[in-house]
């Protein structure tokens, strides 16, 4: 059973568990669905209303990214379990003679960056959720402004969840070329994400409490 045909009890007993998946990057890439899927509540909450007439285009346009984003960070969370399938397996393999240890090397080093790749892809994915949910904030209903806020928030937090398992994967890689530009990738992703998530945040904030 693929990790999105689960229940949400399913799910969550599976990631208590021992099992090798879902894992962290898994969980994140669910984490920012939901937050893209959030936003997208406000959207629909928007269009439609002769109050928002003004925006009404510009909502259409973001619930249709949103659509698409909330699916590619679901098909992530897929994605996260089998490339550390691989990792997991290669982790276990001997290293009793040099031929062996040779072996294991270069197929660790195939697992990890490819362990590596997913979770930057679901920070990008993130990144791409905390703008949307700063439109829906400045542009959706005011009475839904708090989810928008919300969902920023889970997108960040779901981005900060994947950055660490990209760093934890480079951190073993030999290549230490290809490693340190993904963790420069991720750096990047992390300050621009959560720069704007916290603006998105303040924003939602001082609106929610100005008298």
């Amino acid at each position: 059973m693929e990790m999105m045909e689960r229940t949400c009890s399913q799910f969550l007993a599976e990631l208590a568990s021992k099992a090798p998946t879902p894992g962290g990057g898994g969980t994140a890439a669910l984490v920012g669905a939901a937050g893209v899927a959030l936003g997208n509540m406000v959207g629909n909450l928007t269009t439609g209303k002769k109050k928002y007439a003004a925006v009404e285009e510009k909502i259409q346009a973001l619930n249709a990214k949103a659509e698409t984003l909330r699916k590619e960070l679901e098909a992530l969370v897929q994605e996260d379990a089998e490339a550390f399938a691989p990792l997991a397996a290669a982790y276990g393999l001997p290293k009793d003679t040099p031929e062996q240890a040779a072996d294991k090397e270069r197929v660790m080093e195939t697992a990890l960056t490819r362990a590596a790749l997913v979770p930057i892809k679901i920070m990008q994915k993130c990144l791409e959720g905390i703008t949307l949910a700063y439109s829906y904030a400045v542009d959706g209903s005011t009475m839904a402004i708090s989810d928008a806020g919300c969902a920023a928030v889970l997108c960040k937090a779901a981005l900060q969840a994947a950055s660490l398992n990209v760093f934890v994967n480079t951190k073993l890689m030999t290549n230490r070329e290809f490693a340190t530009a993904l963790e420069h990738t991720a750096e990047q992703l992390l300050d621009a994400g959560t720069s704007y998530a916290d603006e998105a945040f303040h924003y939602v904030n001082e609106k929610l409490r100005s008298k």
